[in-house]
């Protein structure tokens, strides 16, 4: 590769001949999104550059200075026409970036919405986007923008731009950005405010989920969701009965107090009211709720012991608490239980109550 003398601004450029590939077509988009000063090099248009990527001899932020002899300045529109007009082959001057090189973070995502860039008015290259459907998994490959990312599907293909999760949350709650960039104190107060809300919690958006591949390994958690009244106590105790040493679950916690009959830890651990407040405002309990005037919960203390003695905790517990377990130290199973039809259900209660089993409960 020659290489061309010093300019006068002490700039070493480069001079690259490659074979053209239909680099043309994205480029006016991505260089026009991307270009902020020069027409600088970015990581989508590199990908287009099948032949030379191979070669090592173009990288990501290299200025392009010139196509074939002609000047392209700043404006990624004379770039475009220079490579629609060229044929045969395609001379680049540029200015190395000497940027370190790096590998980039292995980052893979699962997809919670359907996205066609083909009917997003935002995307600045409908050409350059990348369709997705709910569930699908992609390889994340450059999040360097704050609006726009760059992946591809793990099945293979090309790069192209998706929405960021800040930019599709944006979206999907309707913020306007004139309210978003105003530098007032009121906007902390909003977010303490909605960061406080139980309400919006459970209406979280759901953009995107990291995800990695994992080899099989032992779960430490199974957590059984569903409807009230599905049979989630029953199986969960079935499943106890059935192997208490593989199977395990917690004791839940309550401040009222004990019967004459009961004992600590035998169906129930009994605490002060006050005890059992101060541990839930410092986050100890996966769930609480109150009845009849008393307090019940399960400390998250509870399954860590469960799982250090070696079983499998088994928890029914509301959709929310999954969001808590969820986390590489618990690696929980989850499993809902549908709801059987109307008339069955119906029977199932029936019986319970015949039984002297009420629904509700709290055990």
């Amino acid at each position: 590769v020659p290489v061309v003398p010093a300019t006068q601004e002490t700039e070493v450029i480069m001079v690259l001949w490659f074979m053209q590939q239909n680099v043309f077509v994205p480029m006016k988009y991505m260089l026009k999104y991307f270009g902020i000063k020069w027409l600088v090099l970015s990581a989508m248009i590199f990908q287009r550059f099948r032949g030379e990527k191979k070669q090592g001899l173009l990288h990501v932020g290299d200025i392009i200075k010139e196509v074939n002899g002609q000047p392209v300045g700043s404006d990624p529109r004379a770039l475009q026409e220079l490579l629609r007009n060229a044929s045969g082959s395609v001379i680049l001057k540029i200015l190395p970036s000497y940027q370190e090189p790096h590998l980039p973070r292995q980052v893979f995502v699962k997809c919670h919405f359907d996205y066609d860039p083909a009917r997003d008015s935002l995307i600045p290259c409908k050409e350059a986007g990348l369709r997705f459907s709910a569930g699908d998994l992609l390889q994340i490959v450059n999040q360097d923008d704050a609006n726009w990312w760059q992946a591809c599907h793990v099945e293979g293909g090309s790069a192209g731009l998706i929405p960021s999760q800040l930019l599709e949350e944006k979206r999907k709650a309707f913020v306007k950005r004139d309210l978003e960039l105003t530098p007032n104190s009121g906007r902390s107060l909003v977010s303490s405010a909605i960061s406080l809300c139980p309400e919006f919690d459970r209406h979280e958006l759901l953009i995107y989920e990291e995800v990695a591949r994992m080899p099989p390994f032992r779960r430490k958690t199974l957590v059984l969701i569903g409807a009230q009244g599905v049979g989630r106590r029953s199986l969960k105790n079935k499943l106890i009965m059935w192997d208490p040493d593989r199977y395990g679950t917690t004791v839940p916690y309550t401040s009222r107090r004990p019967k004459d009959s009961e004992r600590e830890g035998q169906g129930y651990s009994f605490v002060s009211r006050g005890e059992m407040e101060a541990d839930i405002r410092a986050g100890r309990y996966l769930e609480h709720g109150e009845y009849e005037g008393n307090l019940y919960g399960t400390r998250i203390d509870s399954i860590r012991g469960v799982v250090a003695a070696g079983n499998v905790c088994v928890l029914d517990v509301n959709p929310q608490a999954v969001k808590v377990l969820r986390t590489a130290e618990f690696v929980p199973y989850v499993v809902f239980i549908e709801a059987p039809d109307f008339e069955t259900l119906r029977a199932m209660n029936r019986a319970a109550l015949e039984s002297g089993v009420s629904t509700k409960q709290l055990t």
